[in-house]
């Protein structure tokens, strides 16, 4: 073993002795864990020392060089064993100084009076030390790896919503498109048909003109003849001559309405088309964030409305959501996207086929994962089975009695006057009112625990406004 050293037998990568080695086409080798991972990282599969590609992606162990590693480290492993000085084998650790003893070394005056232990009890307590660390970082690897392999997922999520926004959002824009072309066309329309009934009285009126220039030129053809007869002749067909002479004719009279009003097609012409569009298309006054929906949920592509699919087949949910900070994860609930610090907001739940129901609002600080049931910071009202009742984190559950369970709730929320009212849809029936000051902002809150969907009703504005 003297012609070798760790030096001749250690990975070009690592630079420890090798391990595993595989032997590449160019003859040079390397641990197989070092070569895959420099092949990751460089992107290709190349020789760490001489950078030749390689065009075997599973290189073959070198037996050979293996072999030879092993002997190696047994033979280093044997030398380690013996004291330096004594050449025999160390079987003590000194307590005092912590050096590795011969039993020759015991007797020496250097170590008389000290306390000594056997090296295998000692190695075994530092193994445990070891062994420990090492589970630890285990654990620390394994969460690491989770945290990257949950990182990946969500790439591929944020690539997949981005696909689904793009999709969703040409959807919507082409709608609309569809609706200025139709806008555009009826627009034309009573412009060219506006513009052809004006243009066409006006043609009237220039045909009756032309009929009367063409009888007064030949009258006036024929007075000029007859001026230039005799004396005579004119005495005696004054009379007749100057009843034809006589003008009949008037010039046709200006009328009002005759030209295009251009203000009634270009007057805030972008305000009249967004009104039409505002009559014709509906909004929600809330719109759910798909970021805070429980896994078990799925909403519309619109954002309004949201189902329990908890007893779908693994294959039948919805895509793979990643578990981020502001996802409940526990209680299969989501918020609304937009929250309130003051003025007063009003919004309809539609929760006429769902049995076990809860809308209100909810604080942005509410807890979202670790709870068993509704965790603390809702108020809300809610219905379960035949039961309808509210909650609030002071008063808890208060059951409502003598009411009909209500197809439609509408949520009004008075931050300025600190009040958190349900009602139905024409405010007939108050279901109860929370008075609280709220301290941080709130959003819309929504809990669903059956397969029916609720629904945020959407709001069209009259055109008048």
């Amino acid at each position: 073993m003297g012609s070798f050293s760790d030096q001749h037998l250690s990975c070009p990568v690592c630079l420890h002795i090798f391990d595993d080695p595989v032997i590449l086409p160019c003859g040079y080798s390397g641990c197989r864990a070092c070569v895959e991972q420099y092949w990751r990282v460089k992107g290709e599969r190349v020789c760490p020392v001489c950078r030749e590609m390689s065009a075997a992606n599973n290189p073959p162990l070198n037996l050979a060089l293996k072999n030879l590693c092993q002997v190696f480290l047994d033979h280093r492993r044997h030398l380690e064993e013996l004291c330096e000085v004594h050449q025999k084998k160390r079987t003590l650790v000194c307590c005092d100084d912590e050096q590795l003893l011969c039993e020759i070394c015991r007797l020496s005056e250097e170590h008389r009076n000290h306390t000594y232990r056997p090296i295998q009890e000692v190695a075994e307590e530092l193994k445990g030390v070891l062994r420990s660390q090492l589970d630890l970082l285990t654990r620390k690897r394994k969460m690491m790896q989770d945290a990257g392999i949950h990182c990946d997922c969500m790439v591929d999520h944020i690539m997949s919503q981005a696909t689904f926004i793009e999709n969703t959002s040409k959807d919507h824009l082409e709608s609309l498109h569809q609706f200025l072309k139709e806008e555009e066309q009826a627009m034309l329309e009573e412009l060219n048909q506006e513009t052809e009934q004006k243009a066409d009285r006006i043609q009237e009126k220039m045909l009756k003109i032309n009929e009367d220039i063409i009888s007064l030129s030949n009258t006036i053809e024929h007075l000029e003849k007859e001026l230039g007869n005799g004396d005579i002749r004119i005495i005696q067909n004054f009379k007749e001559t100057l009843k034809r002479a006589q003008c009949k004719f008037q010039a046709p009279a200006i009328t009002s309405g005759d030209l295009l009003h251009s203000a009634k097609y270009l007057g805030n012409f972008k305000l009249n088309v967004w009104k039409k569009m505002r009559n014709r298309f509906s909004y929600s006054p809330v719109v759910l964030d798909l970021n805070t929906a429980c896994l078990q949920l799925s909403t519309c592509t619109n954002l309004t409305t949201i189902s329990n699919h908890e007893d779908l087949m693994e294959e039948d949910r919805q895509e793979w959501l990643p578990l981020n900070r502001e996802r409940f994860a526990d209680c299969p609930c989501v918020l609304g996207y937009v929250g309130y610090s003051t003025g007063m907001h009003t919004w309809d739940v539609d929760v006429e086929e769902n049995t076990s129901w809860m809308v209100g609002v909810a604080v942005e600080s509410v807890q979202r994962k670790g709870t068993n049931g509704l965790p603390s910071g809702i108020w809300c009202i809610g219905h379960d089975g035949e039961v309808l009742s509210v909650t609030d984190p002071l008063e808890s559950c208060v059951l409502l009695h003598g009411f009909v369970k209500p197809t439609v709730v509408r949520v009004n929320l008075d931050l300025s006057a600190g009040r958190l009212s349900f009602s139905d849809l024409l405010g007939e029936t108050v279901y109860h009112t929370f008075t609280h000051i709220f301290n941080e902002k709130v959003f819309p809150f929504f809990y669903n625990e059956c397969a029916y969907p609720i629904s945020i009703l959407p709001v069209v504005e009259s055109e008048e406004k």
